[in-house]
């Protein structure tokens, strides 16, 4: 057997104590904002039949095609993946516990999505996300609600340098003459096209327009235009959606190639991106999906929702200064003796309790020693137990901010604790 020390998988990151209290600081933030419009959480399986993503995201995205975890049940030989994206799951579920069929829904969800990219600072293969989906919605009001959100969630955490890209990909018939136009484009440019786009141009065209090539980016900008071909319901739906965005003085950019890249959207779609990630700059996207539901095997549902990354939202927060929040401990109980250790198990369970935040002293040594661990946790106040104050069933109570150290009764500790604090 080897003695080689184990490491975590490529890509997938532990969250250690120090950042963690930012991770849950941060995800109370977030669950705050979302409850105060309306949205309720579901939760859906890590895993889901492959299908579901094959027909949702669609055949010839790079999700489905390199991305996907996808192995096959050892015991029945079902084809499984873990969830690249949480939309596809989310619909299915709405779908399979007749979630849709009684009123409009207003969702959101939060968790680890899995994709096999190569790992770099914003994007690992272990990567968690807020997800958002209003389902059963079919106007433009509920596209720039969700917009507004979150635009007031970057106001809440004081972000800076985040933009707002918009477009919209029309309907499915404008889509159709569009991509018959874009591969007629691109087949007389076929020389200067790069592996990917020449693998899409008769598969998924659309795609090639959000190409980072720079070598490409001049036969892109010149392509044929979807707003040439948009039909006027989707023009109106796009022109109110922005009406709405400039009466709440959100600012905007028209992003003519913004095109997202799992194949379900339709109508709006947005982007909010930053430069301060790197290449990765992209912290929350979404759109419309109202052909998903039917996808995956329901009725025609309109519907609309959006994805925020958390390890790229939480390192803009980090390279703005934010400090890393600490876990409150309100008392820190440090005891030496045999009596002493008795009652301070109890004293600190009577403290719990009544709702206080309870470090017990654990491993011995002196009291200065354990007093000094005390200053260290933060605790607002120490409890110290000696033999003679168990004898008595009192305790000695110390504020670790300065004030006199007072002697009181077991009964009358909860009280004298919320005095200090």
């Amino acid at each position: 057997m080897s003695n080689e020390t184990l490491q975590a998988v490529k890509g997938m990151n532990d969250i250690l104590p120090d950042e963690a209290e930012l991770w849950l600081w941060f995800e109370e933030e977030v669950r705050d904002w979302l409850h105060s419009y309306g949205y309720r959480n579901i939760r859906m399986p890590l895993v889901e039949p492959t299908a579901l993503f094959r027909r949702a995201i669609g055949e010839v995205t790079d999700i489905v095609e390199k991305e996907m975890y996808s192995f096959e049940d050892a015991l029945n030989g079902d084809h499984l993946t873990l969830r690249p994206e949480g939309t596809a799951s989310c619909a299915r579920a709405a779908l399979q516990h007749n979630l849709l069929y009684n009123a409009p829904q207003r969702l959101y969800y939060s968790g680890p999505m899995f994709r096999h990219e190569r790992p770099q600072k914003g994007r690992y293969r272990q990567f968690h996300q807020f997800g958002v989906e209003a389902l059963g919605f079919a106007g433009p009001d509920i596209d720039a609600e969700q917009i507004l959100m979150c635009a007031r969630l970057w106001r809440r955490f004081g972000l800076r340098d985040v933009a707002l890209q918009l477009n919209t990909l029309g309907d499915s018939a404008s889509r159709h003459r569009h991509r018959a136009k874009l591969i007629s484009y691109f087949e007389q440019h076929r020389d200067m096209l790069d592996a990917d786009a020449t693998r899409r141009l008769h598969s998924n065209p659309l795609r090639i327009l959000d190409s980072k090539n720079p070598a490409m980016q001049e036969l892109v900008a010149a392509a044929p235009r979807l707003a040439d071909e948009l039909e006027d319901d989707a023009l109106r739906h796009f022109d109110e959606v922005q009406a709405m965005l400039k009466r709440h003085d959100v600012a905007f950019e028209i992003n003519p190639h913004l095109v997202r890249g799992l194949d379900y959207y339709n109508r709006t779609v947005f982007e909010w991106v930053t430069t301060r990630l790197g290449a990765q700059g992209t912290i929350c996207a979404g759109g419309r999906y109202d052909g998903l539901v039917e996808q995956v095997g329901g009725k025609p549902t309109p519907a609309t929702g959006f994805a925020m990354g958390v390890e790229r939202l939480l390192a803009l927060l980090l390279e703005d200064g934010m400090a890393l929040p600490r876990a409150e401990v309100d008392v820190y109980v440090v005891h030496q003796g045999e009596l002493a250790s008795r009652l301070a198990s109890r004293v600190a369970e009577q403290l719990r309790d009544d709702r206080l935040r309870v470090l017990l002293h654990c491993g011995g040594g002196s009291f200065k020693s354990q007093m000094k661990k005390a200053d260290a946790s933060g605790a607002a106040v120490a409890v110290v137990i000696g033999d003679d104050e168990a004898q008595a069933n009192e305790v000695s109570v110390k504020p670790m901010q300065g004030g006199e150290q007072v002697r009181v009764s077991v009964q009358n500790l909860t009280a004298t604790v919320n005095q200090i604090i």
